[in-house]
């Protein structure tokens, strides 16, 4: 009995080592990649699907919000399903977006790192196909694709899908928002009848049902939360303004938020556009996500939103497809989706992985109708809030940087040095003279921006009330003396980029931080015109301005910067001061003539091609 107690709690501990994974029947090789990956215990979605999809050969359907784990509840079994020695297409994932469809190559590429001589290729629209077909010649064994550029594939006969033993369709429902029933229809003709499918979703309309009665035999449904529900770990909160004070309750709501990460959906590319201009010309990191932009700077965008080099990003719906990050503190509506499954998916990129995320709607009186339409559909209540006050985002403001003085890292004997002579400089001041100049140097722009702003007011106008131009119009005014009273001491630099190059704020800020080193300058207000962008930098940071920005290479035009200052009347209005490339000409709207028609702007960023990591 003695002995047995001695050896007790080596078997404890033993027990305790052991990976869950395992547990699940996962092998051993891609257990170590997960773990070096993070993967300490399995989500819920996890824990159902993997020992059901290792152990019997069953359909799957799979509800559970985005962000839960999906990509490895079905990504492990298929991997540990592959055989290596054959060079052929085994397992088939149809995605609806080419972000996504990149994702989930990456994720399985990291989960079979020591599997050697295993081969995953995304296959998408907007890339090189020959590089794709380069890839299937030489031998894969998993094909993640989205739909259109499979089909081209087959059709070609560059794919043969006669061993696939399983496919996957991810983010069904938004396939099916996307047009894509046909193409799947399609695709599925092409694999073998006997074969398993799996197929996830967020939400579980009547036309994925009808899918898993089509094509899949006697399918087992995991749900993890209810169907249709809105992930449980997001709260979700409401503004009521007047139509044309949206913007200004967006503002209040970032501004009342110090550290806010976050997605703002708009309905329309113009929207969209407009609203990150403005954010970036009040001074945040904000980037736009629409369908006008090119892949490339699609690309850009999202890279350096996940990257945390952008702050807020303001995108529309399809835009944001296939963009997965964690650790979204916000998103928010900048009014409600038609479609209430939509603010389902909105909803839920927040929220994820345990952690905590708001959802924020700014509606006016006419949306309420779709709010209480969304809450029946979610199963939650929305919770009303007053647009934050300028002096509670203030003072929100000013704790939050007081919270960063006391946590700051001070580099003691880097900084040693300095402080005698520093202290020798400030010496005359008093212990509240100092505290006052440090509080103003981060928030005179602010307290500018917020002086003798009113309350916005919550009632929102009645259907049929008329709306006071004279007082909207004063209100403008007011604003806009304000933004020339809190720009005062910038200067008004000028660049030969417009809209017409495919020039927008986000493009400019980029570049400005690129191509400068130590302190990065402080921009102004930012104009956007159809051949030039006009915009403020500090006094005494023009000159080093214009000369980092001097011959930068903006896809294929040269950057001449100069002082607005230098440039005349006319050449403004006729955007002598402002041409692009050789041969290029400003065609209809806002896109380029035929100097320009078919000239894409390169990228570096080459996910063509997913080759296994060696151990």
């Amino acid at each position: 009995m003695e002995e047995n107690k001695d050896i007790q709690p080596i078997v404890e501990e033993n027990e305790k080592s052991v990976n869950p994974f395992l547990a699940l029947g996962v092998d051993p090789q891609l257990v170590k990649a997960i773990e070096e990956l993070g993967f300490d215990a399995p989500m819920p979605i996890q824990e159902k699907v993997i020992p059901h999809l290792l152990s019997k050969e069953g359909d799957v359907v799979g509800l559970a919000q985005t962000g839960t784990g999906k990509t490895a509840a079905f990504g492990l079994p298929v991997l540990q399903r592959i055989d290596v020695a054959k060079r052929v297409p085994q397992s088939l994932v149809i995605a609806p977006t080419r972000e996504l469809c990149l994702q989930i190559a990456g994720d399985l590429a990291d989960f079979s790192k020591y599997i050697d001589g295993l081969k995953i290729l995304p296959v998408y629209g907007g890339s090189s196909i020959d590089s794709q077909i380069k890839a299937l010649r030489n031998g894969v064994q998993v094909i993640v694709a989205t739909p259109g550029r499979l089909i081209d594939l087959i059709k070609r006969g560059e794919v043969k899908l006669d061993d696939v033993h399983t496919v996957i369709l991810d983010e069904a429902d938004e396939m099916l928002n996307m047009g894509f029933l046909d193409d799947i229809k399609e695709i599925l003709s092409h694999v073998p009848e006997e074969r398993k499918m799996l197929m996830f979703s967020a939400t579980m309309p009547k036309e994925i049902a009808d899918i898993s009665k089509q094509f899949m035999h006697d399918p087992v449904e995991f749900v993890v939360g209810n169907r249709n529900e809105g992930a449980k770990n997001v709260r979700h909160i409401y503004y009521m303004v007047k139509a044309h004070d949206k913007y200004l309750a967006l503002k209040r709501v970032a501004d009342n938020s110090p550290d806010i990460y976050g997605i703002i959906f708009c309905r329309t590319k113009k929207e969209t556009q407009e609203i990150a201009d403005k954010l970036i010309a009040d001074g945040y990191n904000a980037d736009c996500l629409h369908g006008d932009l090119s892949q490339a700077q699609r690309d850009l965008a999202m890279k350096k939103f996940r990257d945390h080099v952008t702050q807020l990003l303001v995108a529309t719906d399809v835009a944001a497809r296939g963009l997965d990050v964690d650790d979204l503190t916000h998103v928010i509506n900048y009014g409600l989706p038609e479609d209430t499954a939509v603010y389902t998916h909105r909803s839920g990129r927040t929220g994820r992985a345990n952690k905590t995320g708001v959802s924020v709607a700014i509606i006016h009186s006419r949306e309420l109708k779709k709010l209480k339409e969304i809450e029946k559909k979610i199963g939650k209540t929305f919770e009303y809030k007053k647009v934050p006050t300028p002096e509670h985002i203030i003072e929100k403001q000013l704790y939050n940087l007081a919270d960063r003085i006391e946590k700051v890292q001070v580099e003691e004997d880097s900084i040693a040095k300095f402080i005698p002579g520093v202290r020798k400089k400030l010496e005359w001041l008093t212990e509240e003279d100092l505290l006052k100049r440090v509080l103003s140097l981060e928030f005179n722009r602010l307290l500018n921006y917020y002086r003798n702003m009113p309350d916005i007011d919550l009632n929102a106008p009645a259907q049929g009330e008329k709306k006071d131009k004279n007082s909207r119009d004063r209100r403008r005014e007011k604003r806009d003396k304000e933004r020339r009273d809190a720009e005062a001491g910038y200067e008004r630099l000028a660049l030969n980029v417009g809209k017409a190059q495919g020039f927008f704020p986000g493009n400019l800020m980029e570049i400005i931080n690129r191509n400068t080193t130590g302190n990065k300058p402080e921009i102004g207000r930012i104009d956007l015109m159809p051949d030039y962008t006009l915009f403020d930098v500090k006094k005494g940071e023009a000159h080093r301005v214009i000369s980092a920005l001097k011959n930068v290479d903006f896809f294929g035009t040269k950057l001449k910067p100069k002082k607005a200052s230098e440039l005349n009347t006319e050449e403004m209005k006729s955007g002598k001061g402002a041409k692009g490339a050789k041969g290029e000409k400003k065609g209809k709207g806002e896109k380029g003539g035929k100097g320009n028609k078919n000239k894409k702007p390169d990228y570096n960023g080459n996910y063509e091609i997913f080759y296994k990591k060696k151990k």
